[in-house]
Parts: structure tokens; sequence; C-alpha cells
């Protein structure tokens, strides 16, 4: 039997050096196979060639089987190939660059997101409105989980007072706007994405321009006006709303979407407080990582949103104290007199 396949490697060698096609030594190994069963079946019991050849015509009877099925196989893979496969030149352009297959891998290996979630996240576009305390850790995973368009609106510049928390910024970026900074930021960690840099104040009059472009909007703003408005102009839009406040040891977050049965913010907190009864973050001061434990919930509910995992905070609306290490949900549910989205204004 040795020697049947060493005359098989001479044969196959041989072709390679002259330059023989697959095929062509394909074929002379199956001659040479045929001529070993012949022999097997026309020598006697106790030939010597026919004991160099293996003795038993059955055990290559055997081979040759699975070598036919083996041939059968490859041969019935590539028409299914051919079978499915565009004409060349004609294909889509490959979903992934195998640099952003590699940045990605970790979210594809989870089932709720996968290579679908990832190329869901690719084409969403997310607008965040602020890129200050809330803003900083919501920008940078939204930029490294890789949805595809951030758009950021702020008109403040970066003060070395925000550093304490805004974490997006850096010392060297002082004095910049904070939309450019943030970009920067996001840049640096994901160049495969679209930012959008807006460097104006939220108005009554280019809200609803600016939130048409964009699937999801994030409201990390610190200030009533802005995010009644903000509300206002995601309700009349269809569009679902994440907003998120804090101040020194507490954060809260929730998800509004008046569309999808859940109720709007102006449902949950249906006046403004009186000015002066809930001070600014300036004014009562906040540790330092407490915009990044709600900053990045707010981005990992915009993944959720956007990839259809799990179960967002549609109707529930989070409280996180962290100086007691304490978190509680409370159910919220729209109002009928909801001057935004009740029915019964």
């Amino acid at each position: 039997m040795i020697l049947v396949f060493v005359m098989a490697a001479v044969l196959w060698i041989t072709g390679a050096v002259m330059g023989t096609p697959h095929r062509a030594r394909w074929a002379m190994i199956a001659v040479l196979m045929a001529g070993v069963v012949v022999l097997q079946l026309v020598l006697p019991q106790g030939h010597p060639l026919r004991l160099a050849t293996g003795g038993d015509v059955r055990l290559w009877l055997l081979i040759l089987g699975f070598l036919g099925l083996g041939r059968a196989y490859r041969a019935g893979l590539r028409r299914l190939r051919a079978r499915v496969a565009p004409p060349e030149g004609t294909g889509p352009k490959p979903t992934f660059s195998d640099a952003e297959l590699s940045r990605y891998a970790r979210h594809m290996m989870l089932r709720e997101v996968g290579g679908p979630g990832q190329k869901k996240l690719q084409q969403a576009r997310v607008l965040v409105i602020g890129a200050g305390g809330l803003g900083s850790p919501a920008l940078l995973y939204l930029a490294a989980a890789g949805v595809g368009t951030i758009g950021v609106i702020d008109d403040d510049t970066v003060e070395g007072s925000n550093l304490q928390r805004q974490i997006i910024h850096a010392d060297a970026r002082i004095g910049q706007p904070k939309v450019q900074s943030a970009q920067t930021a996001m840049q640096a960690i994901n160049p495969f994405i679209t930012i959008r840099p807006y460097q104006r104040r939220l108005t009554p009059e280019t809200a609803a321009d600016l939130f048409a472009d964009y699937d999801v909007i994030l409201d990390g703003t610190d200030n009533f006006a802005t995010r009644y408005l903000v509300n206002d102009t995601c309700v009349q839009m269809g569009k679902p709303l994440i907003s998120a406040a804090i101040t020194q040891w507490e954060g809260q977050i929730g998800l509004y979407h008046p569309g999808g049965g859940s109720p709007c913010y102006q449902c949950v907190f249906p006046e403004a407080p009186a000015p002066g009864l809930v001070p600014s973050c300036s004014e009562a001061g906040v540790i330092s990582p407490l915009p990044g434990i709600i900053g990045s919930m707010m981005a990992l509910e915009a993944v959720k949103w956007l990839t259809g995992a799990g179960e967002g905070l549609q109707g529930r609306l989070m409280i996180y104290d962290g100086l007691y290490a304490d978190a509680r949900v409370l159910l919220v549910k729209p109002r009928a007199d909801c001057p935004v989205c009740g029915t019964a204004h």
C-alpha cells in the first residue's frame, strides 16, 4: 500500500514541476488507482504484487469511495456558490472593511446585535444636543459603537472648569468651540464615522429642520426651556427622545416616544420648576463620574433602540443615586391632558 501512495506522490510532484493542471494530475492518480484495483481483482491471493499494493481490493474500493464523495461534495459546493454569487464586478461592496470587522467584533459576537445590528448602527443617524457633561460620554460611546452619522449641537466653548467631568474635551482645547473639540475626540476614536458639528444654539426656528435628518435625539442639556423645545419637536416629528439630567450625586434618564405608546417628556414633567428651585451644576456641584454613568446609559439606550436589542426605557424613568449606590425605575404613563402629546387638547 505504501508503494501506491509513493507512486501517487511522485505523479503529483512530477506534474507540478512540469506545470500540469490540477485536473490532469488528479486524472493520472485516478488511472493509477484504477490499475491497482484491477491488479487486486486479477492477481491470485498471495501474489507478491498484490501483497505490495494492499492485498485486499475492498480497502481500495473504500478509499476510492471516500475520495469520490469528497470530490462530489466540492463540485456541488462550487456549483452552489456559482448560483448565488453575482457576476464579477456587479456585486455589492463589502459592508465592512477588515479594519471595521476587527473593530466591531465584540458587538458582532452578541446575538442581540451581530452583523445585522452593526449594519443598522452604521446606517443610523443620531443627534446629541449638548457636548457637556452628559453629551461627552454619550458622544464618545456612540462613536466607538460605530454609529454612522453623529450630529452634535452646542454654542459653548471649552473652559477649564468643564474638564472635571466633560471627558470629551482636553486641556489643550480650552477656548475651542465644544462641537469642534468633540469632533476631534470622536474622530480620534473612530475614523470610519461621519460627524456633523453645529456651533449654535437650538431654537424653535431651526429645531425641526435639524431633527428631520436624524433617527434618534439625545438631550443632555441643563435647562428646562431647551428640554421642552426638544420634546415638542420630537413629538411633532415622531422622533424617539432619550433625555437625561444630573445634579450633585443623582441622575435620571428616560426614553420618550408617544408614537410608540410611551409618554413624552412633558407627560412626566408637566411644568418647569420655579427659578432657583433646581440649581444648575455650576451652582450645586456634581460629582465627576456621575455624568459618565448617565451619559453612557444614554448611549446604551440609543444603541438598543437602533438595533432592536433588549428592552429600553420606554414608559420607565430610571433614577440613579450615586451617593448611596441605589437605582430605582419608575413606571410612567402618557397623560391625556398633556399639552404636547395628549388626546384632550
